[in-house]
């Protein structure tokens, strides 16, 4: 038994205008399958929590509350698909002591953070 604290995220849940239609282009260009409306993550590694100033600049242009981090085994070969398929890519990249960095946006225009850990 624990001692009443969070211990780790349990899932990310957003609204959508069109849930069949965002699921497919997740699918199609993150590999993201929620045939039943949602997906389980089961790789097992770290999930980072954090927050930001209400003004910073990390979800321009696309100005929402919140944006979604997803860790990718290969940075390159994935936004170089996603190029071919006309997905709006940020022309900004970082790549640091974590990891590199990369972020799109979806067809509703959530901003998403690609990074591959070191």
């Amino acid at each position: 038994m624990g001692d009443g604290r969070v211990v780790g995220i349990g899932g990310i849940f957003f609204k959508t205008r069109d849930p069949e239609a965002l699921n497919a282009w997740y699918a199609q260009h993150l590999g993201i399958e929620a045939p039943d409306g949602f997906m389980q993550f089961t790789d097992g590694g770290p999930v980072v929590w954090s927050t930001f100033e209400k003004g910073a600049e990390n979800f321009e242009p696309q100005g929402r509350e919140f944006m979604i981090n997803y860790r990718v085994d290969d940075l390159d070969a994935l936004l170089e698909r996603l190029r071919a398929a006309g997905v709006w890519i940020d022309e900004r990249r970082d790549d640091s002591e974590y990891g590199k960095f990369a972020w799109i946006a979806d067809p509703e225009g959530n901003r998403i953070e690609l990074y591959e850990p070191r």
